[in-house]
């Protein structure tokens, strides 16, 4: 928690209690269903908490704001992103159940009323969203297709709707179909963490 506590000062007094219940069952939960590499259970705080919120350092979402968050695990980086944003709704899909019921017992455990989730893939899906948010799941020429017909048109925050993904590595090859609209942020530039040299926040308005 002292880490996330050093970017996230003003964290109340509940998002704090809600973060210890994350970090305190996603290990419980990862010697059952490995929702994280085993090696890296012991990273959780920098590596995934801290990582999904990453993206508050690039958009602060506004009340009533509407997100799905794609092919979510575990729950990255959905739950710490509700944690965050209590007025904002998170649905959380995956096609893996076993990840999903880990989601979903933080989520309760937690007292998350922002959150929903949905088995299965996301063609599945209906309704209207502001945002996507992925954490490597997929390429974005992959997930453009697939989530197209969910941003809603109407906006509400300071950037337009679109897809908002946590990617890290060399993305040149990734991004050239979409250069002349995507904008990519270096985590880098807000955590001094080794983990996030190569880490970047990836948007992409619809």
């Amino acid at each position: 928690m002292l880490t996330i506590l050093k970017y996230f000062p003003s964290l109340t007094a509940l998002q704090q209690q809600q973060l210890a219940v994350a970090e305190r069952l996603y290990p419980e939960w990862n010697a059952k269903i490995n929702v994280i590499s085993r090696k890296d259970i012991d990273n959780l705080e920098v590596n995934h908490l801290l990582h999904s919120l990453g993206l508050v350092k690039f958009v602060k979402f506004t009340p009533g704001t509407r997100v799905l968050d794609l092919g979510t695990g575990g729950g990255f980086p959905g739950i710490p992103l509700a944690i965050y944003f209590p007025e904002v709704s998170f649905h959380l899909v995956d096609r893996v159940g076993k990840k999903l019921k880990v989601a979903r017992d933080i989520a309760e455990q937690a007292g998350l009323s922002n959150v929903t989730f949905q088995h299965g893939d996301v063609k599945e899906v209906k309704g209207q969203y502001d945002f996507v948010t992925s954490r490597a799941v997929m390429d974005l020429s992959q997930i453009v297709p697939l989530v197209k017909r969910l941003i809603a048109k109407e906006q509400h925050n300071a950037i337009p709707n679109g897809i908002l993904c946590l990617k890290g590595g060399d993305l040149t090859q990734e991004v050239r179909p979409f250069r002349h609209e995507v904008l990519i942020d270096e985590l880098k530039n807000y955590f001094d963490e080794p983990y996030f040299k190569t880490k970047k926040v990836v948007y992409l308005p619809l």
